[in-house]
């Protein structure tokens, strides 16, 4: 079976190369901005909009003389610039084209230094194991060894093949992303094992095994000190170096609750991936919850949507069938016990009591029911004619996509592309 899957590993340059870093994202940001200014020149005069190709050999042929800086960096990282310009560009006409309501259809934006310093794609890296060569960069060691298969793009074999690879920087520190399809052996049928998953911002989820991972909150607990330091930039005068290192330390408390958060979702994700057969989850309408001021913050901070993602493309992954209960399902004002719904049920109201006599904590109540919303489809199908319930169910086919890699903006070239970038 093959996966797309995305490795990012944090670098450890030195000066020398963090200073070409800073010039390569600097380059793709005036080519991607270049490129941009170029397409709206020829839209309002009416002439043919080029695409990434074209404009790329526009640009070799005036770089000489206008622009010899660029001759500095690679030449994969205006291509990729680009090349991701002529996605935006499309996916704005096609987003107006299908017209959908509630759609964002905002036409491409310059960039600019002031809104981060950015990243930039490479097509000729070569992956050692403590190590990664970048093209016109160098050498540049990782912060973890042994941790992405090693090669480089063009350098495919039977089990793997690979793709792009993309720089970036966040709070000061610099990652790169490398995107690979690798063959992996077919997932092993498990013993039927269902679990249902309930979401929640008291814990963030609760299994109908007994499992508990509590929510980590990573926001509200750094949020006295955010505060702190967003009141300490705001008195700092604009353009200042202090103002700055104050902007520093606010962009690292940022990754820092981001860094937790991501971290408690790879692992809630993983241990239930592993563990169970079947998954049973709800379809929450976060965006609906987003709309109670009283709970939005806490919401955003538990990331249902990111743990969703991960549930879905790890499902795939590991032979696992995800199902979905339907949004209206009453999860948490059902017994599970004897199936009695309890319309009045409040928020506040943390333990479940059943005239039957159950009485369990309410997240859990609710987790029960969605592991019997698998299980009740599972006699249906016996009942039917089909597989026994002792067999696993087929997994579903998902889109899986790595959180946070910087991929998405990073485009495949063809091997077989010339110097001039001619072929997608």
């Amino acid at each position: 079976m093959k996966i797309t899957r995305a490795y990012k590993v944090e670098l450890d340059p030195n000066n020398e190369q963090r200073t070409a870093l800073l010039r390569h994202c600097g380059a793709a940001r005036f080519v991607y901005n270049w490129g941009l200014a170029h397409k709206i020149e020829a839209r309002e005069k009416g002439e043919k909009v080029l695409n990434w190709q074209k404009l790329d050999g526009v640009l070799r042929s005036i770089i000489d003389e206008e622009f010899p800086w660029l001759r500095e960096t690679s030449k994969w990282s205006r291509q990729v610039a680009l090349a991701n310009l002529d996605n935006a560009y499309k996916a704005f006409f096609d987003r107006c084209k299908k017209g959908k309501k509630g759609k964002a259809t905002g036409f491409p934006k310059f960039k600019s230094r002031k809104s981060g310093i950015g990243g930039f794609g490479d097509f000729a890296y070569i992956v050692r194991s403590d190590s990664i060569k970048l093209s016109c960069i160098g050498r540049v060691r990782l912060k973890e060894s042994n941790c992405i298969p090693l090669g480089g793009y063009g350098k495919n074999t039977d089990t793997i093949r690979f793709y792009g690879a993309r720089i970036t920087e966040r709070a000061g520190r610099w990652f790169v992303s490398v995107h690979v399809e690798i063959e992996v052996p077919d997932a092993i049928a498990k013993t039927e094992n269902i679990i249902g998953v309930d979401m929640g911002v008291k814990s963030l989820a609760v299994a109908s095994n007994g499992l508990t991972f509590e929510n980590p909150k990573a926001l509200k607990c750094r949020e006295r000190k955010l505060k702190r330091l967003s009141r300490q930039l705001s008195r700092k005068v604009k353009g200042s170096t202090n103002r700055k290192k104050a902007a520093r330390r606010v962009a690292v408390l940022h990754a820092k609750v981001a860094d937790v958060r991501r971290h408690t979702l790879h692992h809630v994700s993983h241990v239930l991936t592993r563990k169970a057969s079947v998954l049973v989850i709800e379809d929450l309408n976060v965006q609906g919850m987003m709309k109670n001021h009283h709970l939005a913050q806490a919401i955003g901070d538990a990331s249902f949507g990111e743990l969703r993602r991960q549930l879905t493309y790890k499902s795939q992954w590991r032979g696992v069938e995800l199902v979905v209960a339907p949004r209206f399902f009453p999860s948490s004002k059902t017994c599970f016990s004897c199936g009695a719904v309890n319309a009045d049920l409040k928020l506040s109201h943390r333990v479940w009591s059943c005239e039957c006599g159950a009485r369990v904590d309410r997240d859990l109540n609710a987790a029960l029911n969605l592991r019997n919303v698998a299980a009740s489809r599972a006699e249906t199908l016996n009942a039917c004619g089909g597989e026994s319930s002792g067999e696993p169910l087929a997994a579903r086919e998902t889109s899986p996509r790595e959180a946070g890699s910087g991929l998405e903006t990073c485009v495949s070239l063809s091997p077989a592309s010339s110097e001039n970038g001619s072929n997608l």
